[in-house]
């Protein structure tokens, strides 16, 4: 699968349907429904950047439950509304999204460069991590989460809650 994650804010209808869904193919069917205007104002994909992303806001791993509220619920900290192996969905609540807006205002380059090369003492692919790729792969993550930090402030600003979306 392509692991490429995408972060979309929701109405507040389709919000409330996420949280009442009672299956994991009733997510995706929600999923496919976000999915489908392909609003770019509401929307934010990541690639592949998600990944190192969470791990530097969170504890250094993949654990959705790793790191520090607000910022490990910018990518996989949301409440799990998936339960199968083949894709994550996490939900983070519109009260959520305006505190983790705030929170990433917050989040330097410089903060985020050590955070980064932390990444090292981590399961991180190593490969990503080499002098001759380093500073490309950071610059790759850094300016993903420039995006997501726009994208977070423009959903806190409508009041829209946000869900994250990867297969795996």
């Amino acid at each position: 699968m392509a692991c490429r994650g995408v972060l979309f804010a929701l109405t507040d209808e389709l919000a409330e349907r996420f949280l009442c869904a009672s299956s994991d193919e009733e997510v995706i069917e929600l999923v496919q429904e976000a999915e489908e205007p392909w609003d770019e104002d509401y929307l934010e994909e990541t690639d592949k950047a998600w990944d190192a992303i969470h791990r530097c806001l969170s504890d250094g791993t993949l654990d959705f439950h790793g790191g520090s509220y607000p910022l490990n619920k910018c990518i996989l900290g949301g409440n799990q509304l998936y339960h199968g192996d083949d894709y994550i969905v996490a939900f983070v609540s519109a009260d959520d999204v305006r505190v983790v807006s705030a929170a990433l205002a917050g989040v330097t380059e410089p903060w985020f460069r050590e955070r980064f090369s932390l990444l090292t003492e981590t399961n991180f692919p190593q490969e990503y991590l080499r002098e001759e790729s380093f500073e490309e792969m950071f610059r790759y993550a850094w300016e993903s989460l420039e995006s997501i930090r726009e994208f977070y402030e423009r959903a806190a600003q409508a009041g829209r809650a946000v869900i994250f979306t990867v297969d795996q």
